[in-house]
Parts: structure tokens; sequence; C-alpha cells
């Protein structure tokens, strides 16, 4: 038996090679996968559940048929946070709070897409306490199509310009705030992506922190089992 996981495929219209690759990883799972988590940033970007493309759609139908035979957890990222649960029913996902705890294997893990331990990167995490305000959803939701994707144009270019200027430190985790939040969740193993650095962590005797890849040039699955973690890469041909 096995958990996989899988998060940052940053799936789009015109990377139809990403949505295939997924496709059929989804299509080939192992016979005795138990459940199923994306960690978020599935999409490039999204504007609104009224608004997904055809490419979403047909990869909803895909995610609901798994969901019928198993679980299908979803962790919002930053770059889909609007993703709601009008598409989460078509898809059959179920979707976590922003930090999962659960039990697996003999293990406590705290599951989360991972934006929230780059403390490091104030300006980052300014935007996201604002972005979080349930007024300021509710307002982005209400406005016309083309200007939803202005403003998600505009924050994609601005945050691409200001990380040419950020170092590799203040883009990744930091290491305090993670001990601290598995510290407060009583867990042994943390699972997170954002980073796109993938890795298995150990951090002293009896911790891990395991980070899930991007998809933008080969697949990254994380397999969870009562033997271990492995971190295995997908051709996206």
């Amino acid at each position: 038996m096995r958990t996989l996981f899988v998060g940052d495929l940053h799936l789009s219209a015109d990377r139809p090679d990403i949505t295939a690759a997924f496709s059929h990883f989804l299509a080939t799972l192992p016979s005795d996968t138990q459940a199923l988590y994306i960690l978020g940033d599935l999409f490039e970007v999204w504007v609104g559940d009224d608004l997904a493309e055809p490419f979403a759609l047909a990869l909803a139908q895909q995610l609901r048929d798994i969901a019928g035979k198993i679980p299908v957890y979803y962790v919002h990222g930053n770059r889909d946070f609007m993703l709601g649960r009008r598409f989460a029913k078509q898809s059959g996902m179920q979707l976590l709070p922003e930090v999962s705890v659960t039990q697996l294997y003999g293990h406590k893990l705290v599951i989360l897409h991972g934006d929230s331990l780059c403390t490091l990167d104030k300006a980052y995490q300014r935007f996201r306490r604002f972005r979080s305000i349930a007024l300021f959803r509710w307002i982005y939701s209400l406005l016309p199509k083309r200007k939803r994707q202005a403003i998600a144009s505009g924050l994609r270019a601005k945050s691409k310009q200001g990380n040419q200027y950020k170092t590799r430190e203040i883009m990744d985790v930091e290491s305090s705030a993670v001990l601290a939040l598995m510290q407060q969740k009583h867990a042994d193993i943390m699972i997170h992506g954002h980073t796109h650095r993938p890795a298995i962590h150990q951090l002293g005797d009896q911790l891990q922190r395991m980070v899930v890849g991007d998809w933008y040039t080969q697949g990254s699955v994380l397999t969870l089992t009562p033997q271990g973690a492995e971190l295995s890469n997908l051709p996206l041909e």
C-alpha cells in the first residue's frame, strides 16, 4: 500500500505536455494506491471556478473518476488560491485546510503547500496576508473575466520580476518556521511543495521534511509506504 503526493504542476493551456503527463500518471496509478494528495499550484493561474478552461474541465472528470476509488485531497497553492468548492466538487477533490495533520503508516504528518514557511520573504508574506482576506477574494470573484485575468497576469509578472532580485535563502522555507510548525502539530514528518526543490531532508534523528518537485521539465511524485518514502521523476513525453 502507498500514498502519493504531487504539487506544483502549474497546468495551463499552453503546456499540454504537462497536462498529458499528469493525465497519464492518473490513468496508471498503482493498484495499491490508498490516496492522492495534490499540494497546491495544480494550475498556473486560477481566476475562478466559473472560468475554468476546457482542459481543466476534462481533467476534473478524470480526477472525479479517480476520486470514486480513492480519496483525492487538495491543498491550495499560491497560484490557485481562488480554486473553490464548485471545481472541487466537479473533480471529486476534498479541500484541506492550509495546514493539515494526519496519521499515516505509524507517522504523524503535517501537510501544506509551503509558501507560509518562506518567512524571510517579507514582501510576499504581506501579499499573502492580503489575499487571504475574505472580502478581497469575494470582490475579486465578482470582477469581469478580463479584469480578473489582467490582475492575475499583472501579479505574476510582478512576482517574476521581484524574484530575480531575491536570494535563494529568501525564496526557500525558513528552518525555524519548519521546526516550530512541526513542534506545534507534534508531527514527525512534514510534506510540502512550493519551493520546486524536491528532496527528503533528515532533521535530526526523528524528524523529516519531504518536498515534492515541480512539473516544468519532468513529473515529480513522492511515494509514502509503510517502509519509507521515495521521490521519483516522470517523463513529460
